[in-house]
């Protein structure tokens, strides 16, 4: 079946698991052809022989977002194995959650290092090049922590809203140049990172029972995402309850911080 990404290249950072995997899987099967990139290059190179096996066309990378010279290394040779690069998903991201007074200088920068700088890397290995092509997207996973508060997850949020910002304000410097540029910001994803990331003195189970909703599936995340990229979208925001709560803050913020501020009181995150 025809789709608007048969025929499209696609690199895909974090694209071993969760919603990359998801994006991957989702933009084969529409025709594309798609390089999953993950530090775990065997986990990658497992998805893409599933993809290749059921008739897609994909192959993997063991790449570190946090070493520009291998992003650099990514996006030019896939650029140039393909003749193009239409789609860049700098999708590669950690999490940790706990009180702010908890956590370490050493956790700050690695949420920088991974979150932030890893989608600078991509940024600028895979925006000139486009530039030069006249045409590409860059789709940068976010969440919906870079758009409201999120109390518990302080450093992951500021990492969160600094993706937003960059991508906000270079889809408008991009745009002359034919270049779309967007940012995807998913509520709460059944994805790995749920039981893996650090939690700092709380109980995962306890943190888990206390989510507000049930989590959306990677498969429905990366087609909504898919949907926004088609339409262009400047912001995708994915799952009922993320658009909620941004639309909320965005009509109240002084209402929804306060609510916040009650929440914090019997949240397993912040517990004293």
């Amino acid at each position: 079946m025809m789709s608007g990404f048969t025929g499209k290249v696609a690199i895909i950072t974090g694209g071993a698991s969760g919603i990359g995997r998801a994006l991957g899987e989702e933009l084969a099967g529409r025709g594309a052809r798609v390089v999953l990139a993950d530090r775990n290059g065997a986990q990658a190179q497992a998805v893409a022989g599933a993809i290749t096996a059921g008739g897609g066309a994909a192959q993997a990378a063991t790449v570190d977002v946090c070493d520009a010279g291998a992003v650099l290394t990514l996006v030019t040779q896939t650029a140039t194995a393909y003749g193009q690069l239409d789609y860049l998903f700098n999708n590669a991201g950690i999490a940790l959650a706990g009180r702010t007074r908890d956590m370490t200088v050493a956790d700050w920068n690695r949420l920088i290092d991974v979150n932030v700088r890893g989608v600078v890397h991509g940024v600028m290995a895979a925006y000139p090049l486009m530039i030069t092509q006249g045409f590409g997207h860059i789709v940068n996973t976010a969440s919906v922590a870079g758009l409201a508060p999120a109390p518990g997850f302080t450093a992951y949020a500021a990492t969160k809203h600094a993706v937003v910002g960059l991508s906000t304000s270079l889809r408008s410097e991009a745009a002359r140049h034919g270049v779309r540029v967007s940012a995807v910001c998913p509520g709460f994803i059944d994805t790995p990172i749920k039981d893996t990331m650090p939690l700092l003195n709380v109980d995962r189970a306890a943190v888990l029972k206390s989510l507000p909703v049930k989590l959306h599936s990677p498969v429905a995340c990366a087609r909504a995402i898919l949907r926004g990229v088609e339409r262009n979208q400047a912001i995708i925001v994915v799952t009922a309850f993320a658009k909620l709560g941004w639309l909320l803050y965005r009509l109240s913020p002084a209402l929804i911080t306060r609510l916040l501020e009650l929440g914090v009181r019997r949240s397993p995150l912040l517990a004293d």
